[in-house]
């Protein structure tokens, strides 16, 4: 097993694509989920409750949605400590057939630098469903 070397902030440019990665889902990671979490609302996994609440099927927990987008900044970073700050906002849920499941694509690109900080600012793109889900999910990460 390799060692993963950190990126290089002067090796980075505005736009620059440091991450592509598609996730896919199952109604049992939305269990696995659950359990790890304690969110065991039945929306995440009974689709007569989201049904009878509005949704169109059973949805993704927004949390787990929100890390497995930043899974592909941890993946480029090699070290998990190195993310200073991580925000997004909700804008449409996941839903996950039981039997295809779902697939989450992220693309992340570097939305600003800051030398003096030696730090980076990473913008990610999420999709599911041909739509955006998560809208202005940035990633704040030290390269020093």
């Amino acid at each position: 097993m390799s060692a993963v070397t950190a990126p290089r902030l002067d090796a980075l440019e505005i736009g620059q694509v440091v991450a592509d990665a598609d996730y896919r889902i199952s109604r049992d990671s939305l269990v696995r989920y659950a359990g790890a979490s304690g969110d065991f609302n039945a929306i995440h996994y009974r689709d007569d409750v989201a049904e009878a609440v509005g949704l169109p099927g059973v949805l993704a927990h927004g949390m787990l949605t929100m890390g497995i987008a930043v899974q592909s900044v941890v993946d480029w970073l090699g070290d998990p400590g190195r993310i200073l700050d991580y925000g997004v906002r909700f804008t449409r849920p996941v839903v996950v057939d039981p039997l295809e499941g779902a697939g989450i694509a992220v693309v992340a690109k570097v939305g600003a630098l800051d030398p003096d900080a030696g730090e980076a600012r990473i913008d990610l793109t999420v999709t599911a469903h041909g739509g955006t889900v998560l809208g202005k999910a940035q990633v704040r990460v030290s390269l020093r």
